[in-house]
């Protein structure tokens, strides 16, 4: 059977998750992308590990759902299309639809991926309304100043990913400022603007086949201080309580998603679960590799064989007592990263699984992005008691040093 995997830059949900899980199922794997050097010299360097799969790479501009339909269609017939990439889901959707396969609705994929569209479609069905207004690309944000924007507000691209552009502002001048900003960095981004929505913020891991759906738990998660929104450590809930996800599923239904993985992000105030944003794709930054190993389950396998047709099982036997925590050492200025721990295979102390792996390149220089761009790198400790999870990341975090030198 042949699956096309569409992407964009690698990531290790595809290198070290879907591409051995794809070789697992004796799929023969074509990956499109429109940065195929970067593809393969992670293959090269050897990324992906023990087990990864090595997939036919071509060229394609997987950003046009044209291009990639007219490359899949003068290559291998497909039996399956899929895409983890937030940028790609709705050309993905697309392209399956095209060849009648299974995949999600192109239109719940773009509805989703539109930060606005999610907006009005929630609040014409009365499921939640949000005051939020549009920022057209090319439009001057003095025009802004003329709304009664409820302060403090957030404004965001309106189809950006990882916190990239994401700040909390508490008037009417430097609303327009941060908007003129991100507008210069990114001349062609609409941007959204909306109320500051206040509580806990979690995560909730969904996984469908379009007929049944299983909550996988979700996470806890601490961001940095204002005015950006950088995802600073996520603690694993194996269940958040039934109320809370009742009402985040409901509005998950209203959108429409029910069909492969969705790692939605919600807070939680009073008792009212308010939607951030819904990424309709497994969770990343190697939350996805530590929920399959915690629930131990073969999650990248069922994710791909929703997209090949074929029904979850009612009862996915994933285990309930696991306890885990994802801390994310970042940068706090801009320079070159002189100091940091190399890589660390599993260590086992107290009963704790712990990881390290670097994100950062001793020597390399970046400027401060207030994103998780500026992520060192990542920590990843799993076990069955939570207070030992944490004890023994805080004692990593505290015997290594990380420097930036301006």
């Amino acid at each position: 059977m042949r699956l096309y995997v569409l992407a964009r830059n690698p990531t290790d949900s595809v290198t070290e998750g879907f591409l051995p899980a794809a070789r697992g199922l004796g799929l023969d794997v074509t990956l499109l992308t429109d940065q195929p050097d970067s593809h393969r010299r992670g293959r090269s360097d050897g990324e992906g590990g023990e087990g990864s799969a090595d997939p036919e790479i071509l060229e394609c501009d997987v950003r046009d759902f044209r291009a990639v339909i007219s490359r899949i269609s003068t290559h291998h017939s497909p039996d399956g299309i899929f895409t983890n990439s937030d940028h790609l889901q709705t050309q993905a959707a697309l392209a399956a639809d095209y060849f009648g396969l299974p995949g999600k609705d192109w239109r719940v994929a773009l509805r989703t991926k539109d930060k606005a569209q999610m907006r009005r479609h929630l609040a014409a069905a009365g499921a939640d309304a949000v005051w939020s207004t549009e920022l057209s690309a090319g439009t001057d944000p003095a025009w802004l100043a003329s709304l009664d924007v409820p302060f403090p507000c957030v404004v965001k691209p309106r189809e950006g990913v990882a916190s990239e552009d994401v700040v909390l502002v508490e008037g009417p001048g430097q609303l327009v400022r941060r908007c003129a900003e991100i507008q210069a960095r990114h001349p062609g981004a609409a941007l959204v603007v909306e109320e500051y929505l206040a509580g806990e913020l979690c995560t909730v891991e969904t996984l469908g086949d379009g007929r049944v759906r299983h909550v996988l738990g979700g996470f806890r998660t601490e961001v940095s201080p204002p005015p950006h929104f950088i995802e600073e450590r996520l603690t694993f809930v194996p269940a958040h309580p039934v109320p809370v996800v009742t009402q985040v599923l409901a509005q998950l239904d209203v959108l429409g998603v029910g069909f492969g993985a969705c790692h939605t992000e919600f807070v939680v105030h009073e008792g009212r679960a308010r939607l951030i944003e819904v990424n309709y794709r497994a969770i990343g930054d190697q939350c996805d590799l530590l929920l399959a190993q915690l629930l131990g389950i073969p999650l990248f396998e069922h994710i791909l064989r929703t997209h090949l047709g074929e029904p979850l099982p009612e009862d996915l036997g994933a285990r309930t007592d696991g306890r885990a925590l994802l801390d994310y050492p970042y940068a706090r200025s801009a320079g070159t990263l002189t100091a940091a721990p190399s890589a660390s295979d599993v260590t086992t102390v107290d009963g704790v699984r712990l990881t390290y792996r670097p994100l950062r390149e001793v020597g390399t220089r970046r400027e401060l992005h207030g994103t998780n761009r500026d992520f060192l790198g990542v920590v990843r400790a799993t076990g069955t008691d939570q207070a030992a999870v944490d004890r023994a990341v805080t004692g990593f975090l505290a015997a290594e040093r990380w420097e930036i030198t301006p």
